[in-house]
């Protein structure tokens, strides 16, 4: 029996953030400082450009990141096997990419964190068995449980960005609309009729 590394995109991400967290501890300088994004526009800088999507790999110590990744090393694994590699990394560029510019433009706040990803998960994760057309009843007990928390916690004036959580959310549950109508879009392989029948030819055994 050997480990498998079975989630690439996930364990990868997971390691970025942890290497990361790590040598902005060890390194002196301001490292973390690239995988935050800030309430500024700047479009000469490249910097910023990277921080609209870097900022989801930054956390601001261990306690952040593992509340984080728990719940992404949870789920993350069932989305990729679902829905493939290349879509998972998308999803996550793109929910980092609204994220990012929504916080620049509503709020006056640094950001940085994976937790956006990780409610975009959560929101995925309850298509797993969806089917086009149709509304799956987790899907919307999530929503009330956890984006009806999240807003209700948006009132507070604590550290945690529950606006990340809700952009995170609303982009998983968009993901997972789209995702489900293009798979149940797709044609159905037929089996090969001949392939089911014995093979009549005899051959010789070797002696």
């Amino acid at each position: 029996m050997s480990i498998q590394y079975n989630s690439p995109v996930v364990l990868n991400y997971a390691l970025l953030s942890a290497l990361v967290l790590i040598l902005s501890q060890v390194i002196p300088g301001d490292i973390m400082g690239f995988f935050t994004i800030y309430p500024v526009v700047d479009f000469l800088n490249p910097i910023w450009y990277f921080r609209l999507f870097s900022h989801v790999i930054g956390h601001i110590n261990w306690e952040h990141l593992v509340s984080n990744f728990t719940l992404i090393l949870l789920i993350g694994p069932i989305l990729e096997e679902k829905y493939g590699s290349k879509n998972l990394i998308l999803m996550i560029l793109v929910t980092a990419l609204i994220t990012g510019i929504l916080q620049i433009v509503f709020y006056d706040t640094a950001l940085l964190g994976a937790s956006g990803v990780a409610f975009m998960m959560i929101l995925l994760g309850s298509f797993a068995n969806a089917k086009s057309g149709k509304i799956p009843l987790t899907f919307i007990l999530i929503v009330i449980l956890f984006l009806g928390k999240e807003v209700y916690q948006s009132v507070s004036t604590d550290d945690v960005s529950q606006f990340a959580h809700i952009i995170g959310g609303i982009c998983g549950g968009i993901f997972g609309f789209i995702l489900t109508d293009a798979n149940d879009a797709k044609p159905a392989v037929k089996p090969d009729p001949l392939a089911s029948q014995p093979n009549l030819t005899k051959t010789n055994k070797p002696s």
